[in-house]
């Protein structure tokens, strides 16, 4: 059976070339006799795998040795909870709501600390960012967090928009991260599931300056603990060994596409054909978000007539494109175009979107 074009905004798209290595060593990872799946995270062939992913990590995106890299679980919404537990030492701390998952950052926040919203854009619709004149921090926060993507919404923060505020910038990544480069010491704290861009769900990205490491208090749960996980090398307890491996081998995919400028390159062409085909539609299709904060990975568009929804969900099924029903908050359609969704499979949607707008415009 042939494969389809997956625009599913996660669990996403893998690299099939990924996919090829892992089905080719499945059984018998490099002779050890055994899956990956099967072997001690004790041991030294695992030692070697998750040394070599986090390798790699920092060589794509410049990550210095004063931050710390954690493979961890729970996802993301983990970290809602998990940083204000190790973040707040008694203190508040800023958040900029610009989505839904922004907002239920803050939302989980609230029941571990004492956190302020600075700004939100709901009554707008999550369509756009936050003016600075919007924007009230504290200056004394213990850290300012931010969704860097919405996933849902499909708002994105520029990096030029990215500034200091003299405070520990803490960051939601999970649905760009390595979709281009990132300056890291900007940010205190980055945290990314992995089922977008990184690969399969079960594995949790946190890369964290080591001065923000031994603020938790002492009654918070080990494991819970970022310093303890830091010295432990993730592994505390067992972690996501097989997560941890085919996320090794999507960043040893990334490296040979060309690093991050690279893919970035790639990911800005795919972005510009789709909304170019969305606004070029003459309202067929509409994307709600201002244009200075379109996502370039996760695309929402409506039809003019959302009775032709289910048409359009259908015949795109039929011609190989899946997993393009938007959100259920916000409904309508969404494509999401992680950096393993090919320029081929940007160009099939284009066509057949194109093709469907005439015929049932």
């Amino acid at each position: 059976m042939s494969r389809i074009w997956n625009f599913s905004a996660g669990p996403a798209a893998l690299p099939e070339e990924v996919l090829a290595q892992a089905r080719d060593e499945l059984l018998d990872w490099h002779g050890a006799g055994c899956s990956v799946m099967e072997m001690s995270h004790r041991g030294k062939e695992f030692t070697s795998i998750i040394e070599q992913a986090e390798a790699d990590l920092r060589e794509l995106m410049g990550i210095p040795e004063q931050y710390a890299v954690l493979f961890l679980q729970g996802g993301a919404t983990q970290q809602f909870a998990q940083i204000p537990l190790n973040l707040l030492a008694g203190r508040s701390a800023d958040y900029v709501v610009t989505g839904s998952w922004s907002k239920k950052a803050f939302k989980e926040a609230q029941r571990v600390g004492n956190v302020r919203c600075a700004a939100t854009t709901e009554a707008s619709g999550f369509t756009r960012l936050p003016t600075a004149e919007e924007i009230k921090l504290d200056p004394f926060a213990a850290y300012l967090h931010v969704c860097t993507n919405e996933t849902i919404h499909g708002v994105e923060i520029p990096a030029q928009r990215i500034a200091d505020t003299g405070v520990p910038l803490v960051a939601d990544m999970s649905s760009h991260i390595l979709s281009g480069p990132v300056n890291v010491e900007k940010f205190g704290l980055i945290y990314a599931g992995a089922q977008k861009n990184i690969g399969p769900s079960g594995l949790t990205l946190v890369i964290i300056h080591r001065d923000l490491l031994g603020m938790a208090p002492l009654n918070i749960p080990t494991v819970l603990d970022y310093a303890v996980m830091a010295e432990n090398g993730s592994m505390l307890n067992t972690p996501p060994t097989f997560g941890i491996y085919m996320a090794g081998l999507v960043f040893q995919w990334l490296k040979r596409q060309g690093g991050l400028a690279a893919i970035d390159a790639v990911n800005g062409e795919k972005a510009q054909i789709l909304y170019a085909a969305i606004d070029g539609s003459n309202g067929f299709y509409t994307n709600p978000v201002d244009p200075d904060c379109r996502s370039r990975m996760n695309v929402p568009f409506v039809l003019r007539d959302a009775a032709l929804d289910a048409d359009f969900l259908a015949e795109a099924k039929a011609a190989g494109l899946l997993a393009l029903k938007g959100h259920k908050s916000v409904g309508g359609m969404r494509a999401s175009i992680y950096n393993a969704v090919p320029l081929a499979a940007v160009q099939a949607l284009v066509d057949f979107m194109n093709d469907f707008a005439r015929r049932k415009g």
